[in-house]
């Protein structure tokens, strides 16, 4: 094994959904990226992992995280952990400031499902709740 370096510029960026996502890790044991989500933005209604767990890390603005105990607003500093099973979603409830975040990925994987939403999109498919759950299924992934 080798250490790696990914400099702030570097990354694979990925706009899926109106949330433009920025990949730094995606291999090895967990799988790393930051986002930004614009305001008034759905980033990923409420849903269920079966296989990885998320934790969401708050750099700017506020993300309003949905969970089985309702929604909470998180602000800079703040983090959510959502381990599989756990009911999660996200959204940028601000008029007018983005909210930007990390989440890290453990197993790493769950990016694909972003590029798969990014591919369709580009193929001229509207990105409709039923097209973003029947990927998410390719993932163990049960919206709700």
């Amino acid at each position: 094994m080798r250490a790696t370096v990914v400099r702030a510029a570097e990354g694979e960026r990925v706009d899926a959904a109106g949330v433009a996502h920025l990949f730094k890790l995606t291999g090895g044991r967990l799988g790393l990226e930051r986002f930004d989500v614009p305001p008034l933005t759905v980033g990923a209604g409420p849903h269920v992992h079966g296989s990885h767990d998320e934790y969401f890390y708050v750099l700017g603005g506020t993300l309003t995280v949905t969970t089985d105990d309702g929604e909470v607003e998180l602000s800079t500093g703040d983090l959510a952990a959502a381990p599989r099973g756990a009911l999660h979603g996200y959204r940028n409830a601000s008029p007018d400031t983005p909210a930007t975040a990390l989440c890290l990925y453990t197993p790493p994987g769950y990016e694909q499902y972003f590029r798969d939403v990014h591919a369709a999109a580009a193929d001229g498919a509207e990105v409709t709740p039923a097209l973003l759950a029947e990927l998410r299924s390719r993932y163990d992934t049960e919206s709700r």
